[in-house]
């Protein structure tokens, strides 16, 4: 299975931006109220910020001209009013987009971790955590000022230019085509800049998410960092990383310093051709003072919302790539899903049939990791697989549990094919341990009850009574109300492994796999848990994979895996006196020990 690390930039598809920020837009559709709301404040802003400069120009050309305080005063009167209302009508957008903008983030952080959820291990087989933990932070909170913008910006911003452009030409045709001859010269500009600029982006983005994704695998794994002192070689790694996401940085900004460079030498040579055309081509009578002051104004009111619209097209620029690597995990499809008539699995006693299963992984489907594998198991029947490493074992209780499907044949329960029941009606009767004793933060009793969230107190404490857990809990100082981390510090790891064995044994399983799930407990406290498993064992199906033959000499049945598919089964006394390949490995283990 082909696996992306911290030392590899992600693969991205490429998309049409359109389509990106079409699809974005669409959460903020959503909140059409509040939209409403915010376009009508923005028109009486945009209305106001509109009439300041004929207000100067009334102002000056009639009330100063004839010496009219008296309308002047009233005219003040009337634009402190005015800008009261706008400075209200700003702040008032500007909340109620900050809340709406918060919530698209949240709504689209929660589709992302739910999504995420439903795919395949596949997907967290071929990829480091930090990665994905990159895109479900850093990337979404990227996007907060593009959805805010998008309405407090871009729309009143776009109005504006409208307006003026149409102010300007119906009071002064020349005048208004030196202020706007400029633009096509500014578009054409960012169309070149944009292109490099959004390719940088993206790398810049990929560069952070190798960052962190180093970061969580350094600091999950940092025992054995400081084990073997390794931290020097560590600080380089991550110097190297550091040393990229700078250098991608630095090639993003200074295509981003781009736009606001071509934006400024555009806009002065608009106010050079305004004041050249008003003073040298039409005259300096031509034009009256308070028109002229109002035109001044009127083509900052043009190009500083020119260079807002620049500047917020140059944030989609930089910040679309987050929108893109979003959409790209939520555009994943599941390898494992539920058909569309699928029902729910009844209650199961626990028969399983193999019926000429074979298995490859999606990105090698010629290399077969299980061949035309046939079996069947009565219900209440304890299975061991042993077999060398790699053989394909836990291949077998993963397909079981449905985490892969199957590449040819099919898997019954009761009768029942994998592929019609729904995949959580299959996997509420199953319990599944595995070598890896991963505990969550917070108490014992809630490490164990994650088993069956309504499990009761006294279901939790016989579980760990079971595996012989409750000896050692109820000696700690809060017993099972005892704060633990995802490493279960101050646990040792044969502790842990128990509270994660109880954790499985309080969802009473009808049908059990346990994966080298003794693998880290003592022989002393192995033969504790044995004897609590015998017991819970009873009327369940089980699926034991251990690599210490011991521990299994009393399964129904023992199936040796090699190279694909099942070489030997049978009991173990039937497979000793076989003195098959089963044989040898007891024999080689045995002489180990001894």
């Amino acid at each position: 299975m082909a696996v992306n690390t911290f030392k590899e930039d992600e693969y991205q598809k490429e998309v049409l931006k359109k389509d990106t920020l079409i699809r974005l837009y669409r959460y903020l559709f959503v909140y059409k109220r509040q939209i409403v709301t915010v376009l009508f404040i923005m028109a009486v802003t945009i209305t106001i910020s509109l009439l300041n400069p004929l207000i100067i120009e009334h102002a000056v050309n009639v009330n100063i001209a004839n010496r009219d305080m008296e309308g002047l005063i009233r005219l003040g009167i009337l634009a402190v009013v005015l800008n009261v209302i706008y400075i209200i009508g700003v702040k008032a957008r500007m909340v109620i987009m900050a809340k709406v903008s918060n919530q698209v983030l949240l709504t689209i952080r929660n589709e992302l971790y739910v999504h995420i959820q439903k795919l395949s291990f596949s997907f967290f087989d071929s990829r480091p955590t930090g990665k994905i933990l990159a895109r479900v932070i850093g990337d979404v909170n990227s996007l907060k000022e593009v959805l805010s913008d998008s309405v407090t910006k871009l729309i009143p911003d776009f109005l504006t230019i409208l307006a003026v452009a149409g102010i300007m030409m119906v009071k002064n045709i020349q005048l208004a085509l030196s202020a706007i001859i400029m633009l096509p010269f500014l578009a054409g500009g960012m169309y070149l800049i944009q292109g490099f600029s959004h390719k940088a982006w993206q790398i810049f983005r990929k560069k952070t998410s190798n960052i962190t994704a180093f970061i969580h695998e350094n600091l999950s794994g940092i025992r054995i960092v400081q084990s073997f002192t390794a931290e020097e070689e560590s600080n380089q790694s991550f110097d190297t990383l550091l040393e990229e996401h700078r250098k991608s940085f630095t090639d993003a900004v200074l295509f981003a310093d781009g736009f606001s460079a071509l934006i400024e030498i555009t806009w002065g040579f608009g106010g050079f051709l305004l004041y050249f055309i008003g003073i040298q081509i039409l005259g300096v009578g031509a034009v009256g003072i308070g028109t002229f002051m109002a035109f001044s104004t009127y083509l900052s009111m043009f190009w500083s919302p020119i260079r807002n619209l620049a500047n917020f097209y140059n944030k989609i620029v930089t910040n679309i790539s987050a929108a893109e690597r979003i959409f790209d995990i939520l555009d994943t499809v599941p390898e494992v899903a539920d058909r569309k008539d699928v029902y729910e699995l009844p209650v199961i006693q626990g028969e399983i049939c193999f019926d000429h299963v074979s298995f490859a992984y999606s990105d090698e489907p010629d290399k077969l990791v299980l061949k035309d594998v046939s079996f069947e198991v009565k219900a209440g029947e304890t299975i061991a697989l042993v077999g060398p490493t790699g053989a394909g074992k836990t291949t077998i209780v993963n397909l079981i549990s449905r985490f892969y499907d199957i590449t040819k044949g099919d898997i019954f329960v009761d009768g029942h094919s994998l592929k019609e029941v729904s995949i959580h009606s299959l996997r509420m009767q199953m319990g599944v341990m595995t070598q890896d004793n991963f505990l969550f933060s917070g108490t014992i009793r809630e490490n164990i009850r994650y088993g069956r969230l309504d499990a009761t107190e006294e279901e939790i404490i016989a579980a760990a009574k079971a595996v012989h857990a409750h000896e050692f809990i109820i000696k700690l100082e809060h017993g099972y109300d005892t704060e633990i981390s995802e490493r279960g510090a101050r646990l040792s790891v044969g502790q842990r492994q128990l509270l994660a064995f109880a954790r499985t044994m309080v969802s009473q399983p009808k049908i059990l796999i346990l994966d080298e799930a003794t693998s880290s407990i003592d022989t002393h406290t192995e033969i504790l848990v044995q004897q609590g498993i015998e017991t819970l064992l009873k009327g369940r199906t089980s699926f034991v994979i251990a690599h210490r033959l011991s521990t299994i000499k009393n399964s129904d049945r023992i199936f040796v895996i090699d190279k694909g598919g099942i070489y030997e089964a049978g009991s173990h006394q039937e497979l000793m006196e076989k003195k098959g390949a089963y044989y040898e490995l007891y024999q080689a283990q045995f002489r180990n020990i001894a």
